[in-house]
């Protein structure tokens, strides 16, 4: 029994390494399934690898399956894995040895039929509506009339020639066209890149920035449209700062961008038609509307001036404005004379008793009463100040009499209160000085115009006072008779003469002799004659 434990136990089984049996494995799994469909769910997807190929899963409800796409088989697939989408991929089975796992090498992959791609769209379409990338709000309106037009689309198909053929029927504009592919891998890239292209040139560059977009595309199944369904299409239309029309499709063909754009085309053609307006139309209307304007013109004119006429008809005549106004003129022009006239009389009456008040002899009394003023308040200045000497001796005598006794420190306070009453004295007098010499001033100039004032001066410049017997003056020749003696002063001299009949002199004149002349200064009141009326 011992024997038969320690002895290996015979068997007819062939031996394989691990290598081995892997490749073994591989080759059969290869040679069992090297074409099939599988049907199932992306899980796991993240791109393309650094290398170029994409690594994810397949699965169902109950298995899963590891799933490869090689970097030279990505541009086959018609359109972009994405992560939860149900889809049929063809390809075939092989096994990794490095870690015992079978994966499907994926050679084509289609979407599982069309409800699948319809579930993504709606699920994508409500996510990206969440975001308000198709709120009403964010739509711009479309330019009245651009100047330079954008069209993202491809350049070898019939789109472009029926969108350029349109806008040359319509309003020939200048057109930009950006060259993209519409349908494959990467297709979708494109066109994003195509906008933000558009977006990102400078206004005031070489090449004019569009003043719209033109997003467009044929018709087709909804695997060929569906690069415009892509997200980074989407948010490019919805980002974009230029109007964007969306044309894709026909009028049945809807994808996610025609929510996002500004405004959706049913087609291409219908793309151009918004974009422009007809040439003819707009001069039809602007001819339309000159003639509007003009008759509207001519018809303001005629009423303008039935309005002037009507107006013209309701005021007066000249004649009739001016009538008032002609006779306030004769009636001012009537009454002028006798204005002047009455004015010449009151100035002349104001004038006479302004110059009856100006007697020689109210001037020199009020002079003289003036000096006599002064002089009176110079004595008894004189009288005050020599009192008020005599007073302050006096009180000095008797301080020196009542200090004499006091010692010797209190004469140095002495001798500065006699100095003290020396400058007062001093400051008295001059105070008087200044007092004086201020009164002498203001008599001189009441002097010099008592002078002004005097007929003298009048009788310098060629007038004569006429004076009677008892040497007063004669104001009207009325009050003279005939054979009167008068005298006649002159400027130089005063003669004697006899009144006669007619104002004739009944003898010579004889020559008066000549009165003294008067001093500089006023002579203090006596008889001086008085002034009469100038003639």
């Amino acid at each position: 029994m011992t024997s038969l434990l320690d002895n290996d136990s015979p068997t007819n089984l062939t031996e394989f390494s691990v290598s081995e049996l892997s490749g073994s494995i591989k080759r059969t799994v290869e040679n069992a399934f090297d074409h099939v469909r599988v049907r199932g769910e992306i899980s796991g997807y993240r791109g393309q690898h650094s290398s170029g190929h994409a690594y994810f899963s397949l699965k169902d409800d109950r298995a899963r399956i590891d799933a490869v796409i090689w970097k030279g088989t990505f541009p086959r697939i018609k359109f972009r894995p994405e992560e939860g989408m149900e889809v049929i991929a063809t390809g075939k089975i092989t096994t990794f040895p490095g870690s015992s796992k079978y994966q499907i090498v994926i050679e084509n992959l289609e979407p599982a039929g069309a409800g699948a791609l319809m579930a993504l769209l709606e699920e994508r379409r409500r996510r990206l509506g969440g975001e308000g990338l198709f709120d009403q709000a964010r739509k711009r309106p479309l330019p009245f009339l651009p100047r330079v037009i954008g069209v993202v689309t491809s350049p070898t198909g019939a789109v472009i020639r029926d969108i350029l053929h349109r806008i040359s029927d319509r309003f020939p504009v200048h057109v930009i066209v950006w060259p993209v592919k519409v349908q494959g891998e990467g297709s979708g890239d494109e066109v994003a890149a195509a906008i933000r292209g558009f977006n990102a040139m400078a206004p005031g560059g070489p090449i004019r920035r569009p003043d719209v977009l033109i997003v467009a595309r044929g018709g087709g199944s909804l695997e060929d449209l569906w690069s415009f369904n892509d997200e980074a299409v989407v948010r490019a239309a919805a980002d974009s700062e230029i109007p964007l029309i969306s044309a894709v499709g026909h009028e049945t063909d809807w994808t996610l961008i025609d929510h996002a754009a500004d405004i959706r085309a049913p087609t291409p053609t219908g793309a151009a038609e918004m974009a422009v307006p007809v040439k003819a139309d707009l001069e039809a209307q602007v001819a339309n509307l000159t003639a509007r304007l003009r008759s509207a013109t001519s018809r303001q004119m005629d009423q303008s001036r039935q309005s002037v006429r009507a107006l013209v008809r309701a005021l007066p005549s000249l004649d009739q404005l001016l009538a008032l106004p002609r006779r306030r003129f004769d009636e001012a022009a009537a009454g002028l004379g006798r204005g002047l006239e009455r004015t010449t009389v009151v100035k002349r009456r104001s004038f006479e008793r302004a110059s009856s008040g100006l007697r020689l002899e109210l001037l020199t009394n009020r002079l003289a009463q003036q000096r006599q003023l002064l002089a009176d308040r110079l004595t008894r200045g004189d009288r005050c100040l020599e009192l008020q000497v005599l007073k302050e001796n006096n009180r000095v005598a008797k301080a020196g009499a009542s200090l004499s006794a006091l010692p010797a420190r209190l004469l140095g306070q002495l001798q500065r209160e006699r100095q003290h009453l020396a400058s007062m004295a001093r400051h008295a007098d001059t105070a008087i000085s200044h007092t004086l010499m201020r009164s002498r001033a203001a008599i001189t100039a009441q002097d010099r115009v008592l002078q002004s004032l005097s007929y003298k001066n009048v009788l310098k410049r060629g007038f004569a006072v006429v004076r009677g017997e008892d040497d007063r003056p004669l104001t009207r020749a009325a009050g003279i008779g005939q054979g009167q003696a008068i005298s006649v002063e002159f400027a130089d001299g005063r003669i004697a003469a006899v009144t006669g009949e007619g104002g004739e002199l009944a003898d010579p004149p004889v020559a008066a002799p000549e009165p003294k002349k008067r001093p500089a200064k006023p002579e203090p009141p006596g008889d001086a004659p008085k002034q009469g009326t100038l003639f």
